[in-house]
């Protein structure tokens, strides 16, 4: 299924997603072409169960295809949307009809079968028609909305992704159900950071690329720069960075079988936050002032990169969580909670 899946997305993204369509959606437009060819795929709902009309995929079928729509910038929140009808197919819900998108974050409690509250900075808030949430609460629950109910306030990220903060007021759900027991209230929160680590992997793998080409291309005083040593150490610092990205990523994907696990997750965000900004420094040092222009499609990637390793928890967010966990667990812990996850149990207590 990985191989049939990764193929398909790599001809649908590279058709749909050229660079002059990704910058024709900087304007805050909605492609609904592009959406409904995505749709028409069958992508969003990868990871809903069969008996709810999904595929029933698994997670570590799906790595390759979140890596690929980082890799061509998509300017679709189809990751957001395999995640939603995830948890939704999880918690015994139908997919949502149409596009949907995830609120990571925010203070939506759910009372009297209404909701009320703020879901923040939720991307494509203000375009798609459904957001998944989880209330908090004594009885948390998974709710699908209908951001038509909902007071907005638009705003947008380095890379001029829609990001739109969600205010409900009394507003009944499309669907809700329990959140399914012994998950966290953070599960889309945890889930978007896993997402996100594989979308600046296939971002980081994009940058190398086109790194490396313009090194092998570019002449200077008579042969390529890409034969000068100190390009070659920046190149391979870049190489390295992405494989490390790469392969933290696929392991958080893996490591989810039936539920998002949040060491090899928060690991996995971890690495790729750190990674982005080391790499998309990298690469516009390596391509000089071209890097900077508007044509060039070097910053397709790097505002992407920028915008994303600081959503769904930054790199200091996540590591302050595990390193509270690593503490509590004092040296005797240590290597356990690495290997038998106990460390998952620590940092869920602690969310």
């Amino acid at each position: 299924m990985r191989q049939m899946f990764d193929s398909t997305v790599e001809r649908l993204f590279a058709d749909l997603a050229s660079p002059v369509a990704v910058l024709a959606c900087e304007d805050g437009s909605w492609p609904q072409a592009m959406w409904a060819a995505v749709e028409e795929s069958g992508f969003p709902l990868a990871l809903a169960p069969e008996s709810l009309g999904g595929a029933g995929a698994g997670w570590a079928d799906v790595c390759g295809v979140v890596r690929l729509a980082g890799r061509h910038n998509l300017p679709l929140p189809l990751p957001e949307a395999m995640l939603a009808n995830w948890l939704l197919g999880a918690a015994g819900l139908a997919p949502a009809p149409g596009a949907v998108s995830i609120a990571g974050t925010g203070s939506l409690r759910l009372q009297g079968g209404v909701v009320s509250g703020e879901a923040i900075e939720v991307p494509w808030g203000g375009t798609v028609p459904f957001v998944v949430a989880v209330t908090g609460g004594a009885e948390p629950a998974v709710v699908l909305l209908p951001t038509e109910a909902a007071r907005r306030l638009e705003s947008a990220n380095t890379a001029a992704e829609p990001r739109t903060t969600l205010s409900f007021q009394d507003a009944a759900p499309a669907a809700r159900a329990p959140l399914p027991s012994g998950w966290p209230t953070d599960v889309l929160l945890l889930g978007g950071a896993m997402i996100r680590a594989a979308q600046i992997a296939g971002a980081l793998e994009a940058v190398l690329e086109m790194a490396t080409g313009y090194a092998s291309e570019r002449v200077q005083f008579g042969k390529p720069i890409g034969s000068f040593q100190a390009i070659q150490h920046q190149a391979a610092l870049l190489a390295e960075h992405a494989a490390a990205t790469v392969m933290a990523a696929e392991a958080a994907f893996a490591a989810a079988e039936t539920r998002i696990v949040r060491l090899p997750a928060i690991a996995a965000k971890i690495c790729a936050s750190e990674a982005a900004g080391i790499g998309a420094g990298v690469a516009h040092t390596v391509h000089g002032a071209i890097g900077f222009t508007h044509e060039h499609a070097l910053h397709l990637s790097t505002r992407r990169l920028w915008s994303w390793r600081s959503e769904f928890g930054s790199a200091t967010a996540w590591s302050q969580q595990l390193g509270r966990a690593v503490c509590a667990a004092g040296p005797a812990g240590f290597w356990p909670g690495v290997t038998d996850g106990h460390f998952d149990t620590l940092m869920e207590q602690r969310s």
